[in-house]
């Protein structure tokens, strides 16, 4: 648990607001401390959780690439508050804060890491401090997956820029005792997300600086030697992955914005085959919580200049049956660019970020199972990423 008491934190923000309010006419360069918000929800002790329950999550805010606006946020299930922007009161002492575009956040162990793309680092935190630990030098670095002590990040590799010969990508592996990097391999063409199935490293490759001549496979790297043993077709420009309890891997494609459509497809690691799914939805972004995935869908078309927004909860067993929103009082109208989603496992509450216009501070939304708005709260700017830390 981050703070023993909320009133203590309330007032110590009170006491940092007052005097910041103070000295707003000096010259002098003022450090901004985190700001706290208090929640519709009561608090509770720590002990009272169980171990299988969040006492709290983080939220990742890319803030706008070259802006150096990353920041994280933190809500505190245990206090029934929300805390913005703790990473920069954590670590005063930091240049720069953060770092450009934050494009992933997960805790292993007792560490928190914070995948920074522009920045070209993985950062590294005590999960239950928020304080910085150490980095991680990693060129356009995206994504990050953990198994058996070590760290795995897809990369782009080269330079920030749409070129039609950007060069291939690469998996970094990271001993996160150490935090040096051990191995490497390369992959396709920018490759996104990953996840560890059995003895291989399975990650999609979006070819995203080559548009409009896009990647359209998954590379498979094989754990033992670390080397890409087979790279499959799968769809044009993929981007989301996950597995779920029946070791199917959900992929996620965002075509081509202009003739292509968005799709989701389902593999079979055991023959690398795809499963069929008749008239599949569009995902953008999607959590398996059981027999449910819960997505949002949220595509540009550069013909029609229009967005499509969506957003459903699917049976992963019979996924073309009874898709429906998994809001259900009608607010989704007041979520301008959903660019985030997260599911508490334990009371299945649903979390959606709203990007706003992409320049100003988000939204968190936090919505009963049931789909009915419980609260919503100011976040960074462009909140994306969240993960929870258990007791």
């Amino acid at each position: 648990m981050l703070d023993k008491s909320i009133k203590r934190s309330l007032l110590l923000c009170m006491i940092a607001s007052a005097v910041l309010l103070l000295t707003s006419c000096r010259s002098d360069e003022i450090t901004y401390p985190s700001e706290y918000e208090v929640l519709p929800m009561e608090p509770r002790e720590l002990s009272s959780f169980a171990p299988n329950e969040p006492i709290g999550m983080y939220l990742l805010n890319e803030g706008n690439m070259g802006s150096n606006k990353a920041t994280i946020d933190y809500l505190d299930f245990c206090n029934g508050c929300y805390i913005r922007n703790i990473y920069g009161e954590r670590n005063p002492n930091v240049i720069k804060e953060l770092g450009d575009v934050g494009n992933d956040i997960q805790i292993y162990g007792n560490r928190l890491y914070a995948v920074i793309n522009c920045s070209h680092k993985v950062e590294v935190m005590d999960a239950r401090t928020c304080r910085r630990i150490g980095q991680v030098d990693i060129p356009n670095c995206r994504y990050i997956c953990f198994h058996e002590g070590k760290a795995y990040v897809s990369s782009y590799v080269g330079p920030i820029s749409i070129d039609p010969n950007a060069q291939l990508g690469a998996v970094f592996e990271v001993d996160t005792a150490t935090l040096e990097i051990t191995r490497k391999v390369t992959v396709g063409y920018q490759p996104e997300e990953l996840i560890v199935n059995n003895e291989h490293i399975y990650v999609v490759n979006s070819g995203g600086y080559r548009a409009p001549d896009y990647d359209s496979t998954m590379s498979i790297i094989s754990l033992k030697d670390f080397r890409q043993v087979q790279k499959i077709p799968v769809c044009l420009n993929p981007h989301r992955l996950r597995k779920d309890q029946y070791n199917h891997l959900w992929i996620t494609s965002r075509g081509d914005h202009k003739e292509v459509q968005p799709q989701l497809i389902c593999l079979s690691p055991a023959t690398n085959s795809q499963l069929p799914i008749a008239n599949a939805p569009a995902v953008s972004e999607m959590v398996i919580f059981g027999d449910s995935m819960y997505y949002y869908g949220s595509h540009w078309n550069e013909q029609t200049m229009s967005n499509t927004i969506t957003y459903g909860v699917l049976n992963i067993q019979y996924p073309t049956s009874n898709i429906r929103s998994f809001i259900t009082d009608k607010t989704e109208k007041n979520i301008k660019i959903p660019y985030g989603i997260q599911v508490n496992p334990y009371n299945g509450d649903i979390y959606i970020t709203d990007a706003k216009n992409y320049v100003s501070s988000g939204q968190l939304h936090c919505y009963s199972r049931e789909g009915k708005r419980k609260w919503s709260v100011r976040t960074g700017d462009i909140p994306a990423h969240m993960c929870f830390i258990y007791r």
